[in-house]
């Protein structure tokens, strides 16, 4: 399995980036075709947008968040989520205490893909270079 992260997630989102032909093409050339992401980048996506609408005081302008917001649930419909369990959370914590010190939520989605012996894809490579046996790869370069 290959998880997505937030970062390439946005750009399949955006549909109109320069780097999109690129990640289509090795996800299209890769031999595990099984694609996932996380509840963690879910969460991250939907705090910035439910954000957005909370910091918008016109009722009037906050319809655009809205359709981001909603397009965002249609977007993750077509996914698989990966739940952050139990096992991810044991990994999290083994993580923690062995001083693994990167973000709370960058730790959280490297358990999960450790708990499931997957890939991530990632172009925070030096951040999650530094936890131990995780498999993480940018495919934007």
């Amino acid at each position: 399995m290959i998880v997505i992260d937030s970062d390439h997630l946005s750009i399949l989102q955006q549909n109109r980036s320069p780097q999109l032909s690129r990640l289509l093409a090795a996800m299209d050339q890769s031999v595990d075709t099984d694609f996932a992401t996380t509840a963690i980048s879910l969460e991250e996506q939907m705090r910035g947008w439910l954000a957005a609408i909370n910091r918008t005081r016109e009722v009037i302008d906050q319809p655009r968040y809205y359709a981001r917001l909603t397009g965002l649930i249609d977007f993750y419909s077509r996914w698989q989520v990966i739940p952050f369990d139990e096992s991810a959370a044991e990994m999290f914590l083994a993580h923690r205490q062995a001083g693994v010190r990167i973000g709370t939520m960058d730790l959280k989605i490297a358990a999960i893909c450790l708990s499931k012996n997957s890939l991530l894809l990632s172009a925070n490579l030096r951040d999650f270079e530094q936890v131990p046996g995780l498999r993480v790869e940018n495919w934007l370069k």
